[in-house]
């Protein structure tokens, strides 16, 4: 076996040999640049059904009991998707996939008094936790501690700017989705009321969708512009309304706001879908009389589980030089705030 070949060569043993050629970080980076380089002298190529057959044997030995992820985030409390509705759906999709693939979730809080990534460091280390699962941090422009850069990392959403492993909702597809099923509906002078912080959230990919869309169904620009706001602002809001005149609003924001917009039209006299449409797009909706695309936290829960996962099959630990992201379209929900219109060609 060509392991043995090259164990021989360099007098080193066979596991050094094939935890070097998995580029696993337990082996000093010079003793995996002379392993690589004697494996390419002999022209040596792993054997992938023998790769494939000890990664199952790896997930059907002793995991159930012993292999865990770090749960982490930037956030200032301990486990914030217990203040969250949709970070509690992801979590929950977390923790049921990573137990169906013999894993068990370990909440361990950044953040807590007394805390240093060095020490944050000791704790992963002394538990054997080599795979993290980061929630993210409410400041956008957040980076990864060097620290802890040598451990396997998925990360939700855009929120850590250091590049990295990650799964997010498909902001750009979600909102051009949108405005394809309103206009199939009669729809054709679409809005977009924007929430600074998920434009922000989304790296401008909702403007991008709008814009772009707009060029394509209409040969050029729409010239209803775009309304930024921090929640729903009345006035700001009507003086809009009344300037271009939309027939249709794609509404984008936090899901504790969108209720709050429908009420804010509704106690103006503008009578939602009789006067005018709305749709939704943001992370829940239910309970809401809205239509829209909702997140699909069950995906995005189990997909970061899976992609943790492969990266620790596959020995890529610490910051990738080609991040993976793995794109989660939203579902449509049926609700009350659209009708169809009749069209005129």
């Amino acid at each position: 076996m060509s392991v043995y070949r090259i164990a021989a060569a360099l007098k080193l043993s066979p596991s050094t040999v094939s935890l070097a050629l998995r580029r696993s970080p337990k082996i000093p980076a010079a003793t995996r640049a002379r392993v690589i380089a004697q494996a390419e002298k002999i022209g040596y190529r792993p054997d992938a059904k023998l790769t494939e057959a000890m990664s199952r044997l790896r997930l059907a030995g002793k995991r159930t009991h012993e292999a865990c992820f770090a749960v982490i985030s930037f956030y200032d409390s301990p486990r914030p998707w217990e203040k969250s509705l949709h970070l509690s759906r992801i979590y929950r999709s977390m923790e049921q996939r990573a137990g169906e693939l013999g894993y068990r979730l370990e909440p361990l809080w950044l953040r807590a008094p007394g805390m240093t990534y060095r020490r944050f460091r000791g704790i992963l280390d002394t538990r054997g936790i080599n795979g993290l699962l980061c929630f993210g941090s409410p400041n956008l422009l957040e980076e990864f501690p060097t620290e802890l850069d040598h451990y396997a990392i998925v990360a939700q959403g855009l929120s850590i700017r250091t590049p990295l492993h990650r799964v997010m909702s498909h902001f750009f597809s979600d909102l051009y989705r949108t405005l394809d099923r309103v206009w199939a509906m009669g729809y054709r002078r679409p809005g977009l009321v924007l929430g600074l912080y998920e434009e922000r959230r989304s790296a401008y990919a909702y403007t991008s969708a709008y814009l772009g869309w707009c060029e394509h169904a209409f040969g050029s620009p729409l010239t209803i512009p775009v309304l930024r706001m921090n929640r729903v602002e009345e006035k700001p809001l009507l003086s809009w309304l009344k300037a271009h005149e939309p027939d249709v609003i794609i509404f984008v924001h936090l899901y504790d706001v969108v209720n709050e917009f429908v009420q804010v039209l509704q106690n103006n006299g503008i009578r939602v879908p009789r006067d005018i449409g709305v749709a939704a797009v943001t992370q829940i909706l239910t309970g809401s009389p809205l239509s829209g695309m909702e997140q699909n936290q069950a995906l995005m829960g189990a997909w970061a589980v899976e992609l943790l996962v492969s990266r620790i099959m596959n020995q890529d630990f610490g910051i990738p030089e080609h991040p993976r992201i793995e794109l989660v379209e939203s579902r449509w929900v049926e609700g009350r705030t659209l009708k169809r219109r009749p069209t005129r060609n």
